[in-house]
Order: structure tokens, then sequence, then C-alpha cells
């Protein structure tokens, strides 16, 4: 039998990622707790309720699992509304949570990679508008200073804005977030400002910490022709690659945001990144339906033969990662996969799309790319937006009733992974045997 192992940098991260509004509970202030009181805005009628009870303390012992299992890292976000729970008012004991948070992660010897709006807005601010608001960007500059100035001791590496294609697609196009729109012009509005915001964001940041690292966490989501020799194929899976993947990506490269048919230009955006956050989960084929041309977004297939999560709404396709890493390498900065993952009750598929895609960012660093670290979605399950407990996405499993947690055998595997800092043959035959003759030819 062939013996190997996939070795990766020394001091490469290897992590979990979690988001305020899906672990803490109870954060009743902001436009998702409303938004979930709402009949028929979740799916089974879900609610977060006390999630994973993080606000509780629980993400003490969800952190120490981490630690324990070889993790040198973490990624986590601030809930907005907690620090900022009205216009004029700040909430000094809630940065003292994150603080403690922080300060636990630096004494582990876990780098605490911190996101400034991961999805959630105060109720205040969807109140004046949200982000349609362009007022928005010296507020988020202003919240972000705040959180900066508290945890500077204690981490120098910062997400501004998680997903903003993702963000503004689901609230402002599909209407599955809050505030529900379905209007292309609200959605060019809150696009622009969300570049304005972590352009603002990012100054501030490197203004209070000169050395600290800033990003975005871009969702990546690969489109391609289920036909490649169908123009009109083609022409579908290049405009949705476009808006989704590269408006938001290249105005921080050029400071213009280009949209079909026009453009808006934010200098101060310009050169604002100094790693590239890539979230990745799957890829798709996009057929040209005739009879429904304006319905492009509905009109995706997953590739034939890839296994599909019980959700059907992600598709293992593995060489999609090493495509991205690909992809993000031409920017000459350092990456970092911020998210990556799989839901399911069951674990097998899980197992073997975590084999596989760190088999895949091990190949993009073998390339040389600069992959930095790699944050596996989830630690915990947790509450998947509109969603909601029907996707269950963590390395351990949560039960709803007692808040108890059962490992999985997925959290098992990635403990072997981040201990021995590779992917070994040895792991491959002992998790996944029906992937190991793929891998490992003789």
């Amino acid at each position: 039998m062939a013996q190997a192992t996939f070795h990766f940098p020394s001091g490469f991260l290897w992590g979990t990622a979690t988001a305020s509004h899906q672990v803490e509970g109870f954060n009743q202030n902001n436009q998702w707790w409303a938004w979930e009181q709402q009949p028929g805005r979740i799916v089974n009628g879900d609610k977060s309720g006390p999630a994973c009870d993080w606000w509780g303390g629980r993400w003490r012992e969800d952190l120490d699992r981490a630690c324990e299992s070889g993790q040198n890292a973490h990624r986590f976000s601030i809930e907005w509304s907690r620090i900022q729970p009205l216009p004029d008012k700040w909430d000094e004991t809630a940065l003292d949570h994150y603080r403690e948070m922080v300060r636990w992660l630096q004494q582990h010897n876990m780098t605490p990679m911190v996101t400034l709006h991961h999805f959630s807005d105060p109720l205040w601010l969807a109140e004046k508008g949200g982000w349609e608001n362009e007022a928005v960007v010296d507020q988020f500059a202003t919240y972000t200073r705040k959180v900066v100035e508290a945890l500077k001791e204690y981490t120098n590496l910062w997400v501004t804005i998680n997903e903003p294609n993702v963000y503004t697609v689901l609230a402002y196009i599909s209407g599955a977030f809050p505030p529900g729109k379905q209007d292309l012009g609200a959605a060019m509005r809150v696009y622009t400002n969300m570049v304005r915001a972590h352009a603002a964001a990012y100054h501030a940041i490197h203004e209070i910490q000169p050395t600290a690292r800033v990003g975005i966490a871009q969702h990546m989501r690969g489109f391609f022709p289920a036909h490649s020799w169908s123009p009109f194929d083609r022409l579908a899976a290049g405009f949705l690659h476009y808006v989704f993947n590269s408006v938001y990506s290249e105005a921080l490269v050029s400071g213009v945001v280009r949209y079909p048919g026009r453009s808006v230009r934010v200098p101060n955006a310009k050169g604002t990144q100094d790693f590239i956050g890539i979230n990745y989960y799957t890829q798709e084929t996009i057929t040209f339906n005739f009879l429904n041309p304006t319905g492009v977004l509905n009109q995706h297939q997953f590739p034939a033969g890839a296994e599909v999560a019980e959700s059907k709404l992600i598709a293992n396709v593995a060489e999609g990662m090493f495509y991205w890493l690909k992809w993000a390498n031409k920017f000459g900065l350092p990456i970092i996969i911020a998210e990556n993952g799989i839901d399911g009750f069951q674990d097998g598929p899980r197992v073997r799309y975590l084999i596989q895609h760190v088999h895949q960012v091990w190949r993009a660093v073998n390339f040389n790319f600069p992959v930095k670290g790699y944050f596996f979605w989830s630690l915990v399950d947790n509450f998947e937006w509109e969603r909601g407990w029907n996707q269950r996405f963590g390395l351990w499993e949560l039960d709803l009733e007692t808040m108890r947690r059962r490992k999985r055998p997925s959290a098992d595997l990635y403990a072997e992974i981040c201990r021995e800092n590779g992917l070994s043959s040895e792991m491959v035959a002992r998790y996944a045997p029906d992937l190991f003759a793929r891998m490992f030819p003789n």
C-alpha cells in the first residue's frame, strides 16, 4: 500500500470559523432576530434562540475542544448590535466579553481572526436604511475603531466584511435575508456602500494598528457552462461569475466598482487588502434557458457525479478549491481560506469533503501559492440563517434540547490533520478508504 504525507509549511493556520448571531444566542437587538419572528422567513419556523449559548459562556468549552484537537487559530465575529446597542450608546461590558475571548485564544497559542461584520446589523441601523444609506460608511468606521482599540493588544488579523456578495444577493435580490427586498438598484447601492465601508475600516484599522493584516472574506462560487460548446451557456456562466465573484474583489484592486453598464469610483478602496480571504463551498454548471432568460440565477445544476449534501445546496467539487486558489494567486498577496465545509446530519460526506479539499489546498501550496491558513466551517452546529437548524455544518453535533455536544468522526480526522500539519495516507485509509486508490495510486 502506498504511504505518504502531504505536509504543510511551518506556521500554517488550522482553525474553524463561527459567527456571532449563529452561536451566541439571544441577539435580540439585530435585524436577524426580528426577521426570525416573522412567519415563513426561516425553514421549519426555526429560531436562533440560545443558539450554541456562547454569550452564556459555552464558547470556552467549544474553544477548549478546538485547542485540544490541535487547532492553532479560530475565526469568530463581533456582534455590532451588542457593542453599539443604540447610535449614541456603547456597551463596554460587551467589549469586555470579546476582549476575554481574544485574550483566551492568545493565551492558548491560537491566532484570533476577528470579523467585524458577518450578516447581522443593529436594529437602529436597519431602521435608518441599513446598507442602502451611505451614512453606514462612517457608522461602520466608527464601530471599527471602537472594536480595534479594545482588542488591538491581542490580535492583528481582521476581516472587515464577510461575504458582501452573499449579503447583497440574498438580502436585496432574492429576498431570503432581511430586509427581504428584490430591488436591483438597492442591491447596487448596498454593494457600493460595502466597498466604501470596507475601505474606511481598512484605513481606520491601519491608523490604530499599522502592522495589522486586513481583508475581506469573499464567497467564491464556481459558475461554469453546462455545455462548453454553447455560447449562451458560456455567456450566462460568465455573467454570473462577474457579478457574483468579481465586482467586489476587483473594486479593492482598482478603486472602481464596475457593474454591467455602470461604474462607481471609490478611490480610497484601491489596494485595501493585506490578504485574500476565500470562502469556498461548491461550484455549479449553468444552462441558459431560452424560455426564462431572466431567471439565470436559478438555472444551475451541480456537476455530474458530484456527491451532494443532504440539503442539496452544496456539492463536493474539491477541484474548485484549487481553481480559486489559483485565481487568488494572481493578486500577489497571502491567501487565507476563511471558510470551507459541507452540511449534513450524516458525517461520511463531511469526512470525504474535508480530505479532498485539504488535499487540493496542499496542491496549491505545492505550486508555491502563498496559502497561509485554512478555517473549516464550522466548529459546532449552529443557526444557519434562513435555513435555521436544518443545515448542520459542525465537527461537533449540537443537541438543541440539552445543549450537549457530540463529537463527529470528522472532528477526530481534523484533529489528526492539525496535529500532523498535514494529511497522510494512513488517515485516508482509516477515515475514507474509498478515496485511497484515487489519492495514493500505486
